[in-house]
């Protein structure tokens, strides 16, 4: 459902261009907020004290940070996920097996939000972590999630976040996605080429329930070094693929 054109209260969406800037910068201060979102000082100042009050922030010699208190409500949001609990074994059971890193990828409102990652012996560190939110054009989780979504459903993603570059091998073109995409339906398998982050390739299968309803996708993630040749296109697809194969069963039978 498309809820863009409805009503929206002000003084809230100013709360949270407060909050998405003070995360975007890891803390700033008033007279710093101010000037990057062109609100007035003291606007600003008023809804940092009542997000202080109610502790959704901390602040340190006039530096507002971002509180702990998101991570309960987050927390509580991952855990509702059932699919969490159950695909959780198998992505840490793929980061041991590979050494690479893995992760669990779902969608909500047009964008992917990791629920878990788990780190191999050799896993490269990457900005990911529980709650980050990612374009899904780009990664393999991503592109493995639109392949299994209706195609309606993958026009009004594309239409409300667009296909912007993330590196110089992003899909940036509808048609060229689309093709991306039954590619992905035929294989059951995606891959990232460094088309999100340079350097790194990743291999992914979406996760789907019993009514075809999509649940996520599962990923195997590592530098190009690493994943090459048969390893990328053959070996990780296939741990992938057995990965996914536990998750649905689990999912449809638990």
């Amino acid at each position: 459902m498309d809820d863009r054109g409805a009503p929206s209260v002000q003084s809230v969406e100013t709360t949270f261009r407060i909050l998405e800037a003070l995360h975007d910068r890891g803390g700033a201060g008033v007279t710093e907020l101010a000037s990057a979102l062109s609100v007035p000082k003291s606007t600003v100042h008023n809804h940092l004290q009542t997000l202080r009050r109610n502790e959704y922030v901390v602040a340190d010699d006039g530096t507002y940070r971002v509180g702990c208190r998101f991570l309960e409500l987050g927390a509580h949001a991952r855990d509702r996920r059932a699919i969490y609990e159950v695909a959780r074994p198998e992505v840490e059971r793929l980061a041991e097996e590979t050494g690479e890193l893995s992760g669990v990828l779902v969608e909500e409102h047009g964008r992917g939000v990791f629920l878990h990652r788990a780190m191999g012996e050799r896993a490269v560190h990457v900005d990911t972590y529980a709650g980050k939110r990612i374009a899904l054009h780009g990664p393999a989780l991503g592109k493995a999630i639109l392949a299994a979504l209706p195609e309606s459903r993958v026009d009004d993603i594309v239409e409300r976040h667009g296909l912007p570059p993330l590196t110089e091998n992003t899909i940036t073109d509808r048609d060229e996605l689309g093709a991306e995409l039954e590619r992905i339906r035929e294989t059951g398998v995606a891959f990232d080429d460094e088309e999100r982050l340079d350097g790194l390739r990743s291999v992914a299968a979406a996760i789907t329930g019993p009514d075809d309803e999509v649940l996520g996708a599962v990923s195997v993630a590592g530098p190009t070094t690493r994943l090459r040749d048969d390893r990328f296109r053959e070996d990780l697809p296939e741990a992938v693929r057995s990965a996914v194969n536990v998750i649905d069963l689990n999912v449809t039978y638990s």
